[in-house]
């Protein structure tokens, strides 16, 4: 299938319906532990044309961090009390990360919310980008900025559902190993959303 043909499928899948994801999919008895009180974020998925096909850019988080260190995410964060909207949240910290220049994101769409164990709710925006950019890397926040194949993201049968104990509790969660990059938790949840979307 051609790249024009794939991003079109994508258009057409985020319009369809599909219900909200969590960190507690996997581990429905811990919701209710959960604070009512979500924090709204934003993250990006950008996509990358390639010789072999589409990609999606990821990033390594620093080591350095206090929270989620050296897990693999996409750009983005939390809302800042300055961003209009979602949308700019997802642009603004893509830039901050990576450098990335928000003129040659072309939005496709958003995937379903995300809520984290963190009580965030991450909204994930799928973008296309137009051209090609120098990254700019941050390091306090980013050590490595790679791509993985879509074709790759978008079968089922790569991801795999692990476990570990977290504050005691033995905890499930989908892992999509890729090379060298160990991706699971939130970014591996958001990425079989989007895979059984397109699969249908």
């Amino acid at each position: 299938m051609s790249n024009k043909l794939i991003l079109n499928h994508i258009r057409l899948a985020l319009r369809s319906f599909h219900k909200p994801s969590s960190d507690f999919d996997l581990n429905p008895e811990d919701q209710k532990q959960t604070s009512e009180t979500l924090i709204p974020a934003a993250v990006l998925i950008p996509l990358v044309e390639k010789q072999t096909g589409l990609h999606i850019l990821l990033t390594k988080r620093s080591s350095q961090l206090k929270k989620h260190p050296s897990q693999i995410s996409f750009p983005g964060g939390k809302k800042d009390s300055n961003d209009t909207n979602l949308e700019q949240t997802a642009l603004r910290e893509s830039h901050e990360e990576i450098g990335l220049p928000s003129e040659i994101v072309q939005f496709l769409g958003a995937l379903p919310c995300h809520e984290t164990v963190t009580n965030f709710e991450i909204t994930p925006y799928i973008g296309l980008l137009t051209n090609e950019f120098e990254p700019k890397i941050n390091s306090g926040e980013v050590a490595e900025l790679f791509s993985v194949p879509l074709e790759h993201l978008l079968k089922t049968d790569n991801f795999v559902i692990q476990s570990r104990y977290w504050n005691r509790k033995k905890r499930y969660y989908y892992t999509i190993p890729y090379g060298p990059h160990y991706i699971w938790g939130a970014t591996a949840r958001i990425l079989r959303v989007l895979a059984e979307l397109v699969s249908k």
